[in-house]
């Protein structure tokens, strides 16, 4: 190819274009939006796209577990009340199996196996000490070596805290009882085992339903029959194969064991295993993915709910605060002059006003007129926009003497499209990012109050986050489950809350509008 002399190309050769020609040409690249510059910004910053993943996943799990579980968050259960978790499935690998260590002593390690003795012992004809340790109903899951400690001995074992709950007694109508036997008949499981003789010296309580043994007298020591005659409990010496523990059935003159004791005319008194007695009452097996907590809630639904809560709190929090300061911010800031001194000054008096001091007061005064939530919103509100109109200010005074606006002045432009139609878009990035700081602010605050006993969130109806953490504050060091989710899910939330916020002030500004990283 020749090279092209610039200088001697004849004029005829140039075609003159009208403005109105360009319009037809086509460019090969598309011009990119605000919006879509920002969104391409920040999916470039790993560590906020990820802790936008993990607000989703929370998000998803708040909306969607009540959804899954059997259970909802007015359940509560008291007789499941403080259990670990326990999960059908992940108990598969190990995980939330139910059970948890204890340390036995004689007494206590025979009433953990006679649950199971008793269990197996579905007639009340006995049953043998290795029956009871291998029925599927024994608490006690494994056991590790017998040590003596002054004077006593002790044995270490793994124990299903659900199973431990063995029997109890209840009082039901003819109706009820007969139901109770239909479903046995249909499930081919048992409910009603034979009645304890209570009136009988060698019962030490008589409302413990899993003391179905004689007892010593004024003791817990469990009488126990060994081929050659009775004798105490030796954990270092037990045989599986002899031991048997005497039971203190209820009987009829004839010696048969009663299922059931008459109380007035058509009341019954009966001893059920409560495992599958809750199967009767409400159609599944007592499984708690996160435990329950002290009132026997499910903390997994619980904790979905004070997710929402907290969430929707902070959300409608930081949607006010964004409306309040922005409108106010702006009118500072693009008027200054005597309206942005006064207004100064309105915002300084409230700004010297503690939080901690008015959502109290709007507790104690208005709690009882409004409700909970809506006196924390307002205490939230009345202070919480200062910072947003601060920024919204300062971002107006910036731009406001700006070229373009000059322009847009000299064209007609009215006061109200110079500051949210020019000025505004330019301070969008940081007026969001502020917005979103505001929510894990708001989050960590309800915890705090709620921790505080200063806004109580708890009843039937619902729950936040503070309030679990309040109420698994005095069992924390024997339920340590009961603290560590709702305190996992506020450290993950204000984490990842923070993390994303400073992406969106990345992919918002302005001046990286088109740069590469």
């Amino acid at each position: 190819m020749k090279d092209i002399d610039i200088n001697n190309i004849p004029k005829e050769k140039f075609v003159l274009l009208e403005n109105r020609d360009l319009h037809d040409v086509k460019f090969d690249t598309k011009p990119i939006g605000y919006f879509h510059d920002a969104w391409i910004r920040f999916r470039k910053n790993k560590a906020s796209v990820t802790a936008a993943v993990i607000i989703l996943c929370i998000v998803l799990f708040a909306i969607f577990a009540p959804l899954i579980s059997p259970y909802d968050v007015s359940y509560s259960e008291t007789g499941y009340s403080n259990k670990v978790p326990k999960d059908k499935f992940l108990s598969n690998f190990g995980i939330a199996t139910g059970q948890t260590e204890r340390k036995l002593n004689n007494n206590g390690y025979a009433k953990e196996i006679g649950i199971g003795i008793a269990a197996a012992d579905t007639d009340g004809t006995g049953a043998t000490w290795a029956e009871g340790l291998n029925n599927e109903f024994c608490p006690v899951k494994s056991e590790g070596d017998v040590y003596i400690t002054e004077e006593k001995e002790y044995r270490n074992a793994k124990v299903d805290v659900y199973l431990e709950e063995g029997f109890r007694y209840f009082t039901v109508t003819d109706e009820q009882l007969a139901d109770i036997q239909a479903w046995e008949q249909e499930t081919g499981k048992q409910v009603i085992y034979p009645m304890v003789d209570t009136r009988s010296e060698y019962c030490f309580d008589a409302n413990d339903a899993n003391c179905w043994y004689k007892t010593r007298p004024g003791s817990l020591a469990p009488v126990r029959t060994v081929i050659g005659g009775t004798a105490s409990i030796n954990l270092s010496e037990i045989d599986t194969d002899t031991m048997v523990l005497e039971d203190n059935y209820l009987r009829d003159e004839k010696g048969n064991v009663l299922f059931k004791r008459g109380i007035g005319q058509t009341m019954w008194k009966i001893r059920v295993l409560y495992y599958n007695y809750y199967q009767y009452k409400h159609g599944f097996e007592p499984y708690h993915v996160f435990g329950t907590d002290g009132s026997g809630y499910d903390i997994c639904v619980r904790l979905a709910d004070g997710i929402r809560l907290s969430l929707l709190i902070a959300v409608a929090v930081s949607l006010i605060n964004f409306t309040i300061g922005t409108i106010y911010g702006a009118i500072e800031g693009y008027f200054g002059g005597w309206v942005d001194i006064v207004l100064e000054r309105v915002s300084d008096i409230l700004s010297g006003v503690p939080f901690i001091v008015v959502a109290t007061l709007f507790q104690l005064y208005y709690s009882a007129k409004a409700g909970p939530v809506v006196s924390l919103l307002f205490a939230f509100v009345l202070t919480g926009w200062l910072g947003t109109a601060y920024r919204v200010r300062t971002q107006f005074y910036r731009f406001k003497n700006s070229e373009y606006v000059f322009a847009a002045r000299t064209l007609g432009a009215s006061n109200k499209r110079l500051m949210f139609k020019h000025i505004f878009p330019n301070s969008l990035g940081t007026i969001i990012t502020s917005s979103v700081l505001v929510i894990p602010g708001v989050i960590f605050s309800e915890a705090m109050l709620s921790y505080l006993g200063i806004v109580m969130l708890q009843g039937d109806s619902g729950t936040s986050l503070g309030t679990m953490l309040a109420n698994a504050q005095g069992v924390f060091t024997q339920y340590p489950h009961e603290m560590l989710f709702p305190a996992l899910v506020i450290s993950l939330l204000m984490i990842s809350f923070n993390l994303f916020g400073n992406g969106l002030r990345d992919a918002f500004n302005p001046s990286l509008r088109g740069v590469e990283d």
